[in-house]
């Protein structure tokens, strides 16, 4: 047959290179194997010394290189197995990392948490106007339920009260402060930088909103949230003393103009001229308690501005406000600058109308038990601006940036400021006056408004404003500085001056204050 178109002849030469060298590595077959590889072309091996088929040569020929052509083909870095692929070596690697490092997260924070609740936690808490009796069995509750938190109450009373303020900055400046104290709510500008945020843990915005009165939002709003929880609340209410006005048979006032009417009918004055009994104490700066307060009242009532007094567009409004508060002393004579003091001598039965807070009452049944007294809604303008705006004044509690157990102490605080144990708190209190400090919730207040001597403050706070005129918080700050103004022009005013020249002083001063804290 014809070599050249017959069946091909294996090359005997070939045969023995096989032999001799022994079959393909296994690793290769293996490969080649499981990932199915074909050669690209088949390559027939040269015939070398046939003469016929079947006839091998003595002396076989040396093998022979396979050629390029014949070599398997090169795997893709992908189809090989990881302990020869350098890419997912990398990434098997990367994800044994990551794996790690949540592992090792996980129980880091477990870790801290489990730390944080073995851990011995010490506060210290500066209380100021309630006794330590109030607030020891309070804490001896929280602390039977939180072990390893120990509280330290400091009450800060009688002159210790009235130097407050100033002690709580310096502390709050050097970093020795308490980590919970409590403030005025006229104060924040002057504590902001050292009040820590409500956390949302404790109180979030919405349930903030929801359970405290809109004075108390307006006032605790800093940029970063609320600064405080406040577990009461104080209003101004006129006080009027029943046996005057039934001797009289008047009925008490409503408005200003009521008021004014029935304070001057109810004024005894003997031969002399000299006032007996008062009908209501206004006009005068220097023996009236709260007299800043009721005048910033009246000038809110009024719709003028207590910032800006001289506004050209509220100028008036204010004079007029003004001009109306001195107009008790200086036309109708029913106070006198020469008389003691307006809480004592509504104590005392010689005095018709006072205006004060609720904690006059306890002052006041204490400088005479027997006085029938009953307590109203301040008196509104007819027709102002601002219809039926009252006054409000009240304590917050707080806790300081600089504190190292911040956590602890919001949750104490948050204790503190549930309904329950403002309850039992009321309840502490009232073992030891009248009644306890007026409840700062709104879903609280149906549980005061119906007490006689109490329920007025509380009925009021819904419509109440605030602001820096709020007598008695011993600050040496922005009230004390802010009234000092008012008082030198109400005194110009008694003196003569025209009302209207004297709001450009108020007003340059009251803005320099402003600006020595921040406020815009």
């Amino acid at each position: 047959m014809d070599s050249q178109t017959g069946p091909k002849i294996p090359n005997p030469d070939d045969f023995f290179a096989k032999v001799e060298t022994g079959p393909a590595k296994p690793e290769a077959q293996e490969v080649q194997a499981e990932l199915k590889v074909e050669p690209t072309a088949k390559v027939t091996p040269p015939l070398v010394g046939v003469s016929r088929p079947g006839v091998f040569p003595t002396t076989p020929s040396a093998p022979t290189s396979p050629s390029p052509a014949a070599t398997a083909p090169k795997i893709p870095e992908d189809f090989l197995p990881a302990s020869e692929n350098p890419k997912r070596k990398l990434l098997l690697v990367a994800g044994f990392l990551i794996v790690l490092a949540v592992v090792l997260l996980v129980f880091k924070t477990l870790f801290a948490k489990i730390g944080k609740k073995d851990k011995e936690v010490s506060l210290v808490y500066w209380g100021l106007w309630e006794p330590e009796s109030v607030m020891s069995s309070i804490i001896a509750d929280y602390q039977k339920d939180h072990p390893k938190v120990k509280i330290s109450f400091v009450p800060h009373l009688g002159e210790s009260a009235q130097r407050y303020r100033e002690r709580l900055s310096a502390a709050l400046a050097t970093g020795e402060s308490p980590d919970i104290f409590r403030f005025h709510n006229t104060w924040v500008p002057m504590l902001k930088e050292h009040l820590s945020p409500v956390p949302a843990s404790v109180m979030d915005s919405a349930t903030f909103e929801r359970l405290y009165y809109p004075v108390v939002r307006s006032d605790l709003r800093v940029a970063n949230g609320y600064v405080g929880l406040p577990l009461m609340m104080d209003t101004l209410a006129l006080f009027y003393n029943e046996e005057i006005f039934q001797t009289a048979g008047k009925v008490p006032p409503k408005t200003w103009d009521e008021l004014r009417k029935t304070a001057a009918e109810l004024t005894v004055r003997d031969v002399t001229g000299k006032i007996q009994t008062a009908g209501v104490a206004l006009g005068v700066t220097n023996n009236i308690d709260h007299w800043s307060e009721i005048l910033g009242l009246m000038l809110l009532q009024n719709g003028a501005s207590l910032a800006n007094p001289a506004d050209p567009k509220l100028a008036q409004l204010a004079s007029d406000a003004i001009l109306y508060y001195t107009t008790f002393y200086g036309r109708d004579r029913v106070w006198d600058v020469s008389l003691p003091s307006s809480t004592y001598y509504f104590a005392s039965g010689r005095l018709a109308m006072y205006f004060g807070p609720s904690w006059r009452v306890f002052e006041i049944k204490a400088l005479n038990p027997s006085l029938k007294f009953k307590v109203i809604s301040f008196p509104q303008f007819p027709g102002a601006t601002e219809s039926w705006v009252t006054w409000a004044t009240y304590w917050v509690e707080g806790v300081s940036k600089k504190s190292l157990n911040q956590e602890a102490a919001w949750e104490f605080l948050k204790y503190l400021s549930s309904k329950e144990v403002m309850e039992k708190l009321y309840q502490a209190e009232s073992q030891l006056r009248l009644f306890g400090e007026p409840y700062a919730r709104t879903d609280m207040a149906d549980l005061l408004k119906k007490e006689p001597l109490v329920g007025v403050f509380i009925e009021q706070a819904a419509m109440a404003k605030s602001w820096y005129l709020c007598s008695r918080t011993f600050d040496n700050g922005i009230n004390d500085k802010i009234i000092k103004y008012y008082e030198d022009a109400i005194n110009a005013v008694n003196k003569g001056a025209n009302p209207q020249t004297v709001l450009a002083t108020i007003g340059n001063g009251v803005t320099q204050v402003l600006s020595q804290y921040g406020v815009k």
